[in-house]
């Protein structure tokens, strides 16, 4: 089989498995923070769970391993159900941003040691371009979910967050409400349109992602040594 088409293999199945960590961990924190909150329908819908199966739309999933902008099947949530109603909904809106915070600095120092650490036989190439991708592709996916669910654009986390803590619903929670999605699509066709052109500041979420993992790879530097 062709070299290069065997190495595109390899990083699609890394991307793959990083999406099948990232993804279910996201959205089990959210099933988890409610649960935890008094609320038992992520539990009685079948999304209190890893396993990814049960979260994943399959439009979104497709996206995601292709474009690299996805979605997974939102966890149903009856915050009436809490037992303290703001702390709740604030638990439950940042629970999946945290989790993929988290992932991702645990990925980050395996990423860095993973181009040092080769398997040294031939036989090993595409294996050891899997493990660098994978490792790569976990790191940044989970950073990027974390920056690109913090914004407060609906239906993200970013704008539930600041619905939980708006005290009231003004202008600015009208506009988001109602102008968020084409937003979400500029957002989008912009990144499209850097991979294209060659403007990587174009690209919002990847710019913002590259921001917020800079102190974290030179934190993992430092204490690696590297």
């Amino acid at each position: 089989m062709n070299g290069i088409i065997v190495y595109k293999i390899a990083i699609y199945l890394a991307n793959f498995a990083a999406i099948l960590i990232a993804i279910p961990f996201h959205e089990f924190a959210h099933a988890f923070a409610a649960v935890r909150c008094g609320d038992m329908t992520p539990k009685f819908s079948g999304r209190y769970t890893l396993n990814p199966f049960a979260h994943f739309d399959p439009l979104g999933f497709l996206m995601m391993v292709f474009l690299r902008f996805g979605w997974a099947k939102p966890v149903p949530v009856n915050p009436a159900n809490f037992r303290n109603y703001k702390a709740g909904c604030i638990l439950v809106s940042i629970a999946g941003v945290l989790t993929n915070l988290v992932l991702a600095v645990l990925f980050c120092p395996l990423c860095l040691i993973s181009y040092k650490f080769l398997i040294p036989y031939d036989w090993a190439i595409y294996l050891n371009d899997f493990i660098q991708a994978f490792f790569l592709a976990a790191f940044y996916l989970n950073l990027g979910l974390f920056v690109f669910n913090l914004l407060p654009l609906y239906p993200l986390d970013g704008f539930r967050l600041y619905e939980s803590l708006s005290s009231r619903r003004g202008k600015v929670w009208y506009f988001l409400r109602n102008k968020s999605f084409y937003i979400l699509i500029a957002i989008l066709l912009l990144g499209v349109i850097a991979d294209y052109v060659g403007i990587p500041y174009l690209d919002i979420i990847g710019f913002l992602r590259d921001l917020a993992a800079r102190p974290i790879i030179l934190l993992w530097r430092t204490i690696l040594g590297l």
